[in-house]
């Protein structure tokens, strides 16, 4: 499972660094969620850092406001340096805001009653561009997935789906870093056995139930097109998806038989496979 958002620069320790997330936070991006993760990964080792200088004596000589003034650069590069490889506090905040935030849009949406929950102007208005954002989504890859659907046997409201859970809607899609779509709607890795392109790019991935960031080579495709009839090749090739296709005429076989053959290592997959389906057959 891919997550292409990147760390942050540089600490947000001053005016530039914090309208920046500001920025961000406005967009509701889930890049704007990793950023502040992130940055708070960061600020808490700087934080740590300078307690444990504080808590270690040291000689008159090396105390002065010249070299604690060095000091204090060389432990925001140090907590920079550290946050960019991760100490998992920043993966446990991603965790639990996406959880907290995917529990509060289908309290929003599946209200008691069939009914939605009354909402504010501005809460309107953000559901309103989300719906549009989606609905645009789902246009822009409706032909590829009938196509798919008409050769694997899964219907195409599945197949786009789990684009949707890979890529955030196709907000998170992979990027090379000279911006270069991948068309990679699937996360989707680049193997030994592959021949074609192929792009770097952070995600996560769970061992023993944790996350770890890690970076790793993903397939790149000339179109969308290219990257369904990819992602039905390996579906129909690969033994261990053979159940999976067998069972998968009903929303929560097929999301059940995807985390069961091994396609992500997060343990919640299925789940979240189960609310994106339901926002797309209902």
């Amino acid at each position: 499972m891919i997550d292409s958002s990147t760390v942050p620069s540089s600490l947000a320790l001053d005016t530039r660094g914090l309208n920046e997330l500001r920025r961000l936070a406005r967009q509701d991006s889930p890049e704007a969620l990793n950023a502040a993760a992130r940055q708070f990964e960061a600020l808490f080792i700087n934080m740590m850092l300078k307690s444990m200088r504080d808590a270690t004596s040291s000689s008159d000589l090396m105390d002065t406001e010249q070299s604690r003034m060095y000091t204090s650069m060389l432990d925001q590069q140090l907590s920079q340096s550290m946050a960019s490889k991760g100490v998992g506090l920043a993966d446990i905040l991603i965790r639990q805001l996406e959880s907290t935030v995917g529990a509060n849009s289908v309290a929003a949406v599946d209200s008691p009653g069939g009914s939605r929950s009354p909402l504010s102007p501005a809460h309107n208005r953000a559901d309103t561009s989300g719906s549009a954002m989606k609905r645009e989504f789902q246009s822009r890859l409706a032909a590829h997935a009938e196509e798919a659907s008409r050769v694997i046997g899964i219907p195409a409201g599945f197949l786009i789906a789990h684009a949707a859970l890979e890529t955030g809607w196709g907000k998170r899609e992979i990027v090379g870093a000279d911006g270069t779509n991948s068309h990679n709607l699937f996360g989707i890795k680049a193997t030994g056995s592959w021949k074609g392109r192929a792009i770097e790019a952070l995600t996560t991935e769970y061992v023993n139930g944790e996350p770890n960031r890690v970076m790793e080579r993903f397939r790149a495709y000339d179109s969308y097109a290219d990257a369904f009839k990819d992602y039905v090749n390996l579906l129909r090739s690969n033994p261990r998806y053979k159940q999976l296709i067998e069972g998968a005429q009903d929303a929560k076989g097929f999301a059940e038989g995807i985390q069961r053959s091994g396609y992500a290592t997060d343990p919640r997959y299925a789940d979240k496979l189960m609310r994106v389906i339901r926002q797309i057959v209902s």
